[in-house]
């Protein structure tokens, strides 16, 4: 009986001092006061993990349990009108995020994951198909303004192969990284709407370590939802 006793109260002490699997250190240049929240979706919403408030520390640590490497959300409420984000794709380890408190978002210098790096890599791509969608946004509305009928139709053309560029980049960069968590991420939130066969080549190529985790359970279902209503 003592011996039971002995290894239940080992086993709890073991569980409680067992460390989270994501630690997220975050220094904020400037910030003297402040609520920083750590943030993820669960279901259709945002919940908060975690949060800390701030009176000038540095570095601010989070802790956080992961079973596959998802997306996750920084907020920082600095008593203002407007609270500041910036997301990041976490795995299992340390992420670093260095910023501040003038440009919490656009400061953020993200250092962690193999799924992180691939996203900013697939962002960086993704903000010259937008600047170039800005610039036809641009010619249409003068196009419009001119009642350029002939000018009006190029730039429709022009605007439905960008957008076509931008899904095929997108499938492309998906496939080439199966074995990354990035895959089904961007399949579900970059392009949910495009054809079916599209999502379903990069659902077919997953490995099944990406197939396993949230993003890839969520498109494996996407899909077959989606194939239901397309029968």
């Amino acid at each position: 009986m003592k011996k039971t006793i002995f290894v239940l109260a080992l086993a709890i002490l073991c569980s409680c001092g067992k460390e989270k699997d994501l630690t997220v250190k975050l220094n904020i240049k400037g910030l003297k006061k402040g609520t920083v929240y750590l943030k993820k979706a669960q279901d259709t919403t945002i919940i908060t993990v975690d949060s800390l408030v701030i009176q000038g520390e540095s570095p601010i640590i989070f802790n956080s349990e992961l079973e596959t490497p998802e997306m996750y959300f920084l907020q920082l409420d600095k008593n203002t009108s407007e609270d500041e984000t910036i997301s990041f794709f976490a795995d299992k380890g340390i992420t670093e995020i260095n910023t501040t408190v003038k440009n919490f978002g656009i400061d953020a210098k993200i250092k962690g994951s193999k799924q992180q790096k691939a996203l900013e890599e697939y962002l960086l791509v993704m903000s010259r198909f937008n600047n170039k969608n800005l610039d036809l946004i641009k010619e249409e509305f003068e196009a419009k303004v001119a009642n350029d009928t002939a000018k009006i139709l190029a730039n429709t053309k022009a605007y439905n192969s960008l957008l076509k560029s931008k899904y095929l980049y997108t499938v492309n960069f998906a496939i080439t990284n199966k074995d990354n968590e990035i895959a089904p991420y961007l399949a579900l939130t970059e392009i949910a709407d495009a054809q079916t066969k599209w999502l379903d080549t990069i659902n077919k190529v997953l490995t099944p370590k990406v197939k396993a985790s949230k993003y890839g359970k969520e498109l494996d279902a996407f899909l077959i939802e989606r194939k239901k209503e397309n029968d």
